[in-house]
This record gives C-alpha cells, sequence and structure tokens, in this order.
C-alpha cells in the first residue's frame, strides 16, 4: 500500500454497498483504524446450502495493529451479526448504546466470546476517543430502539454517517431523533455525509411507529372472537411493545414464539426498554388454559424463512401451535427485497388452513424516504455525499438527492466495497482498491465453501451427477469388472433402463479402445470416459450431469 501524505482520511466500505446486508466500512487516518458495524448478508438463492455470508475482513487483519475497535450503530443482524466470527480472529473492542449491546452480548455469550472482548456501553451525546478520532453518538430513530448515526471527527475533517434512520417526531419509546446536533454540526462545517439510501426511492416521509398501533387497535376491536397472531422482526421491540399494549387493552395473553423474538424481548424488557403488564405473557404451553379469542401470539418468520416459527405453523409442523380456520394472521413487516417469493409462499400456506391474512397498513419503514433526506442533507449541508445502505438503485436515488440539493456531481461518490477513497478539504478521490468479498458460512465450517465448492452444488442441483465404476486389473490393465454406471438426480433408472445400458455400452467401447494401447495411464481412460459420456448423454437428453469416474485396480 503506497504510503499517502498525512493529512487525508481515507474510507474504505469492506461490504454493504451491493445489497442490503454486511454494513462494515473502515475509516483510516495515519496509523489508526476504526470500524463502524459488522454486519452479514443472507444467501442468495443461488448459493445452495449455505446459512450465512461473512465480510472478507483481510484489510483489516492486514493492518490490525492500527485497528482500535468496532463502534456499531444499531442492533440489526446486518449490522452486528459478523461479529462473533470475526472477533474470534481479532480480538477488538466494541463500543456501542445499551440496547445493541445487550443484543451483542447475548451473541458472543453463544460463542463464548463474552469474557475475552471488551465492550463499553456509549449514551447518545456522548464522544469515545480512538487514536486520531473523536466518535459522537448521536440519537436517531429506526426499527430498533438505541440507533445511533456518528459523527466522526478527523484532522481532515467531520464525517457524518446516518447509519440506518428515519425522523420520527413521536417515537413509541424514548425521544425523536436529535435534529438540533446535526444542525450543529452541520454549522460546523461536515466535510462528507454517509447517508442510508434504503427508502430513497420513495417519496414524501416515511409514517411515525405510533401509526401501527393505531392499525393493530382498529384490527384487534374488530376481530374480537379470533386469535390473533402477529408476524413481525425480532427486533422491533417499539412493535412488540405495541402488539402487547393493544392484547393488554382487549385482555388478552401473549405468547412470544421463536427464538430470536424471544432472545431480544428478554434482553430489552430486562434492560427497560420493553414495559409488559403483569400477567400479560404466558408460556406457549400454557394457551391450551385460554380460550384462543383471549390470546395473542407474536412470532417470527414474517420474511417466510423456511425455518422460523411462522413458516413451521404455516405448514403443520410446528410442535406447539397449529393455524385453525378461526384464526387471524397479521404481517407486520414488508418484504425485504429478495424475499417476495418466499412470504407468498408462507402466506398462501396460511390461507389453504383457512385462516385470514392481512398484510396492508400493519407495518411502517425504519428508513428515510425523501423528504427526510432532504432534511438530513440540509442540516448537514456536507462537502460531498457518499450514499450507502442499498443495492445500486437505492444509492443511485440517494444521489439525486443530493444532487437536488447543490452538491456537484463530482462531490457524489459511488463506492463500491474494497475502493478506497482519500478526503480532506481540497479534494476527494478513489485511490486504490483492497481486497473484499464474500466468506461463506456452511453448519459450523467458516470459508470452507468457496465458488468451486458452490459451482459444483449448482450444477448437481441442475442436472445431477452419474458415477462409473470400473475395475483394472494391476499390471495387465485388463478390464475385469464394470463399467457400472450409477445416477442421482439424473433419470430415474427404472425408467430409462434403455438409456443406461447404452450408455454402458458407449463406455465399454471407449475404455476398451483406451486398453488396447501399449501405456495407459488413469487421468487418460477417465478423461476418455468423461468426453465420450458426455457426447452421448448430450445427443440423447440434452443435459450436462456431473461425470464422476471412479477405476479400481485388484
Amino acid at each position: 500500500m503506497k504510503q499517502t501524505s498525512n493529512s487525508k482520511l481515507r474510507i474504505i466500505p469492506l461490504g454493504g454497498l451491493e445489497k442490503i446486508g454486511m454494513n462494515i466500512t473502515a475509516f483510516e487516518y495515519e496509523d489508526s483504524i476504526i470500524v463502524v458495524d459488522c454486519g452479514l448478508a443472507f444467501p442468495d438463492e443461488d448459493m445452495p446450502g449455505v446459512d450465512l455470508v461473512l465480510p472478507d475482513v483481510t484489510y483489516l487483519k492486514n493492518n490490525i495493529e492500527k485497528v482500535k475497535g468496532f463502534i456499531i450503530t444499531h442492533g440489526h443482524e446486518d449490522h452486528i451479526g459478523g461479529l462473533p466470527y470475526i472477533l474470534k480472529d481479532m480480538n477488538l473492542p466494541i463500543y456501542t448504546t445499551k440496547l445493541t449491546m445487550g443484543i451483542i452480548d447475548k451473541k458472543l455469550t453463544e460463542h463464548n466470546l463474552l469474557r475475552s472482548t471488551k465492550r463499553k456501553v456509549v449514551k447518545h451525546g456522548q464522544s469515545i476517543n480512538l487514536g486520531k478520532f473523536r466518535i459522537e453518538f448521536i440519537k436517531t430513530n429506526h426499527s430498533i430502539q438505541d440507533a445511533s448515526a456518528l459523527a466522526i471527527y478527523s484532522p481532515a475533517g467531520i464525517v457524518v454517517h446516518t447509519g440506518d434512520f428515519k425522523v420520527d417526531y413521536t417515537p413509541v419509546f424514548g425521544d425523536a431523533i436529535d435534529l438540533q446536533r446535526f444542525a450543529e454540526i452541520g454549522k460546523k462545517g461536515v466535510l462528507a455525509l454517509m447517508s442510508d439510501s434504503t427508502n430513497a426511492v420513495r417519496p414524501g416521509f416515511t409514517q411515525s411507529e405510533r401509526t401501527v398501533g393505531v392499525t393493530f387497535d382498529r384490527l384487534f376491536a374488530e376481530h374480537r372472537n379470533k386469535r390473533i397472531i402477529v408476524a413481525t422482526f425480532a427486533s422491533n421491540v417499539d412493535r412488540v411493545q405495541q402488539i402487547i399494549n393493544t392484547s393488554y387493552k382487549y385482555g388478552r395473553k401473549v405468547v412470544v414464539e421463536g427464538r430470536s423474538m424471544v432472545n431480544i424481548i428478554s434482553v430489552a424488557a430486562e434492560l427497560g426498554y420493553l414495559q409488559v403488564p403483569e400477567n400479560t405473557l404466558i408460556e406457549v404451553d400454557q394457551l391450551k388454559n385460554y380460550l384462543p379469542e383471549n390470546t395473542t401470539i407474536i412470532t417470527t418468520g414474517s420474511q417466510g424463512e423456511s425455518m422460523a416459527a411462522l413458516s413451521r405453523m404455516s405448514t403443520g409442523i410446528h410442535r406447539k401451535i397449529s393455524i385453525e380456520p378461526s384464526d387471524l394472521i397479521i404481517f407486520s413487516s414488508s418484504p425485504i427485497p429478495g424475499n417476495e417469493k418466499s412470504v407468498s409462499h408462507v402466506m398462501n400456506a396460511l390461507l389453504e388452513k383457512g385462516a385470514e391474512v392481512i398484510f396492508q397498513d400493519a407495518h411502517v419503514s425504519g428508513h428515510a424516504c425523501q423528504e427526510e433526506l432532504k432534511l438530513i442533507y440540509s442540516l448537514i449541508r456536507p462537502k460531498y455525499a457518499i450514499p450507502v445502505h442499498g443495492e445500486i438503485r437505492h444509492r443511485k436515488a440517494n444521489a439525486g438527492i443530493a444532487k437536488q440539493l447543490g452538491i456537484p456531481d463530482e462531490n457524489i461518490f459511488m463506492m463500491n466495497s474494497g475502493d478506497v477513497l482519500e478526503l480532506d478539504e481540497n479534494e476527494a478521490k478513489i485511490v486504490d482498491k483492497v481486497q473484499t468479498g464474500e466468506i461463506l458460512v456452511d453448519g459450523l465450517g467458516v470459508g470452507d465453501v468457496g465458488n468451486i465448492v458452490l459451482r459444483d452444488r449448482q450444477h448437481l442441483a441442475e442436472d445431477g451427477i452419474l458415477i462409473v465404476v470400473l475395475t483394472l486389473e494391476r499390471g495387465t490393465n485388463m478390464l475385469l469388472a464394470g463399467p457400472d454406471i450409477v445416477t442421482r438426480g439424473f433419470v430415474y433408472v427404472r425408467e430409462s433402463e434403455s438409456l443406461m445400458e447404452e450408455a454402458r455400452i458407449v463406455v465399454t467401447e471407449a475404455v476398451s479402445k483406451c486398453l488396447m494401447g501399449r501405456y495407459v495411464d488413469w487421468s487418460k481412460i477417465k478423461g476418455v470416459i468423461k468426453d465420450t459420456l458426455n457426447e452421448f448423454i448430450w445427443k440423447k437428453t440434452k443435459r450436462k450431469p456431473m461425470i464422476l469416474p471412479i477405476i479400481m485396480d485388484v
């Protein structure tokens, strides 16, 4: 890495700019690096068998002596989910707000990292000093409490990172976003604004979380004779609070179902972010003691995840809750881009069981729409704009807003993961690219499934496999047995006996020809088997299964 002049700040996103998820950005000034967020992403459809996707943090490992710690903006998986995996390799301190830390502590405990990790809880309005940086936490609103924007002070200037945010003047819990502080920092002169782009394509304002409470009240009043099941994000504590309040008002007992939901609610209640009226929460086993119309179930699975509680209910494999035709199911979330298919699949399964399903109006977003983004740009008045958090279409829309508000084109940076942006008062430019990428987690293996394994899995999923087994005599290379052909996922053998027999004959002929030569090496035989079979099967079926020759000698 070439040495830069001492006076420039470097901003290096290591993930989170190509899709929703896996947010992690490094800020570097001389001998200090701080890292904002450390998220994971969920696998795409073309990653069979993969559980989670982590960012590649080689750059941090290579510069570990400079890295001062992780600063976390809020407690969503796409901002904290990577921590337990990455802290195993790099023991770094974590700085964040109280509820966010409570959720992280649960994760670290599961991974046996709690005692070895230094953690510091920061309040909104407080600052921490790390190396050449001072980082101030600013109160914002989001679909999880205790979310923060960050003002990052460096000798080269101030960068404001909004985190995920919306402007909610009437939040369910706690204070509204600290717009006054944004304005004060804007007056000091801000070098760059990195702002959330998730809803930048939507005009207007995002509605207040309280409007959902009004909708719940109406739905509960209209459906007094039904059991109500509400699916929402585990982390949306304010939403859960409103569902509990409405249930209490209408005399219903509440069951919380789904591991992540139970975890976060226990942390939130313990830390005082969730007020539950006495005798309102009951265990799932107690449901049978109450009439269905006197109960509410709050569950995970609003994104159609196959193993979440609601999906298991919809397919009838949930051990303790079965869907009845008299149930009302409310989806209190909107599908994250890419999950639409899974969500409609679960809805259809619930409707088939006769339940009533509602998904309009029972959700508001946690992200700022265009008018709120304009407000933040106007208060901060940055020299440079760096749209973050979102797919390219979201970030392009955010860049469009910055341009409308007078930021010139050359001062708006549409960065990609790995780009190194160097900036100071006088100029900003992308000067380098560092290694980034995706580390795949499958079961207990982290990083042992790579592109080649994925390609093989896709190949197997699309066309199946043919295994050709034959036995040669050692020394003479006489064909003693076979070739036998075993298939999986290619054709149903019993109905394709003639095809398999023809294939056997074709392979036998090819191998016999090969063995007539004086010197035969096995890799050549395997190559001949592959080529011959490939050609034959493509002609007959227009398919290309994976072909695996196995040669034994006796």
